[in-house]
């Protein structure tokens, strides 16, 4: 027996909770995936274990020393396969960097970091701030009719089409509607196929209803992507945007490129998370500080006098300090990916606990988020919590809206560049307002969307 055996046979297991002899928690989860891994962590404590289905077990931890253990120190024992949502995951998003693992992970991580340099993504601002200006000229009309709008709808359109024009170089305006219909779809159906304890198998028949709306949906998204990539195929040159990129690659030993399906992998999964996390971060924003009028009214200071009417720039963004903290804030009540899974492969100990090899393992930032340990009144939307001073003796891991280690979102610098850009942008000429007698309700699916949509009211500042 080795030292390390020893070691974990010497450690509790984290508490388990009771659960039903043949359908465990899985039932508990179907119902409400966030609102029962907060009572269970409510109630047991920042490490829970836990059986989901018969003999399928698993594990939550939000502390950010298990954080910090599982997603850099000991990363390599976790990934991202054979964990069952990944699985499910692979009918979208195929080998893209979501979903692949290893050295194939590893190359194709190395091969799109240079699109996500900083001096490339210091190249997208006047394209990110062009199109939120011209959506905000439609919404004048809106506006001076005193209309409510869809502003998720909003937010992901326009984010799309930012993804479309920065990365793939292509208008993807007309097709918002239907991306974004198709994106909706897949979001409701992972999220319940994730939570159903049979759908490892009823997803691999194909006249199963899930099975086949999920194929009609990813039929929808394969037909844009591939008739981007054939029209960048017969252009005269591949281009030098992120799409170029992966069609010139070639393999580092073989020299031979990544055929349509690697391309289409990488470029529906980059879709995915270039567009509607940053929407979803919008979203939660505006609501917020709608419902903050002291927060609001310094974020107006800000932009007005840093901006002084026109449109914010690169070089404004260290400039606007409090923006970026509304965004931080944001982003910690309502971290888009609010639960991160992994594949444990071998026995462990984490934070004083002993795990059990081939386990799933689940990491939550929304419950780190909010740990009062951390983040005192953590309920309270409190931007200046992302001051120096305040920030200064935080742990590192106690904050991870990306993720975090050397899987962290490859996309991070972009989402927030655009994220400041956009808020400027629109802070400087509108007001958005809720309905009376609204509250935004939270829809965890595979992403963290508002239940229903959220209906916002414009108004413009001038008036």
């Amino acid at each position: 027996m080795t030292s390390a055996a020893v070691s974990i046979e010497r450690r509790p297991a984290p508490p388990t909770p009771k659960a039903n002899p043949i359908f465990g928690t899985a039932r508990r989860f179907r119902r409400a995936p966030l609102g029962y891994m907060q009572e269970l962590v409510s109630e047991f404590g920042p490490a829970i274990h836990y059986r989901f289905f018969l003999n399928l077990w698993g594990y939550i931890f939000v502390h950010p020393q298990h954080n910090e253990h599982i997603l850099q120190d000991n990363h390599k024992n976790y990934t991202k396969l054979p964990h069952p949502i990944f699985q499910i995951l692979l009918p979208l998003a195929g080998k893209g960097l979501l979903t692949n693992d290893g050295q194939s992970w590893l190359r194709q991580r190395r091969l799109l970091q240079p699109a996500f340099h900083r001096k490339q993504i210091n190249g997208f601002g006047q394209m990110m701030t062009a199109a939120t200006e011209k959506r905000l000229n439609r919404w004048a009309r809106a506006a001076r009719a005193g209309e409510v709008v869809a502003f998720d709808q909003e937010m992901m359109e326009l984010t799309l089409e930012i993804v479309g024009r920065t990365l793939f170089n292509m208008d993807l305006t007309n097709a918002a509607h239907k991306v974004g219909d198709a994106f909706s779809e897949l979001n409701e159906l992972i999220i319940a196929q994730a939570t159903t304890p049979f759908s490892l198998y009823t997803m691999r028949i194909p006249f199963w209803p899930s099975t086949r709306k999920m194929a009609h949906d990813i039929r929808a998204l394969d037909r844009l992507i591939y008739a981007m990539i054939a029209q960048r195929r017969q252009a005269d040159s591949p281009g030098d945007d992120l799409m170029g990129t992966l069609l010139s690659a070639g393999d580092e030993e073989t020299g031979i490129g990544m055929d349509e399906k690697q391309v289409r992998d990488e470029l529906i999964t980059l879709m995915i998370a270039g567009h509607e996390t940053t929407a979803l971060l919008l979203t939660w924003l505006f609501y917020r500080i709608g419902k903050h009028p002291d927060v609001e009214a310094q974020l107006h200071d800000e932009v007005d006098r840093i901006l002084n009417g026109r449109l914010p720039t690169i070089e404004d963004i260290p400039k606007l300090v409090y923006t970026r903290q509304v965004v931080d804030e944001t982003l910690r009540l309502y971290p888009p990916a609010y639960a991160i899974s992994r594949a444990g492969h071998e026995a462990d100990v984490i934070g004083g606990y002993a795990t059990s090899p081939n386990a799933i393992i689940t990491l939550s930032p929304y419950i780190t988020h909010r740990l009062p340990e951390f983040w005192p009144q953590p309920q309270e939307f409190d931007p200046q919590r992302f001051t120096l001073t305040n920030s200064a003796d935080r742990p590192r891991f106690a904050y991870l809206p990306f993720g975090g280690g050397p899987r962290q979102c490859i996309g991070n610098s972009f989402s927030l560049t655009e994220s400041v850009l956009v808020t400027a942008t629109i802070a400087q000429r509108f007001r958005l307002r809720s309905p009376a007698a609204y509250i935004a309700e939270l829809s965890p699916q595979v992403t963290l969307r508002p239940k229903g949509g959220m209906p916002l009211l414009i108004e413009a500042r001038s008036a």
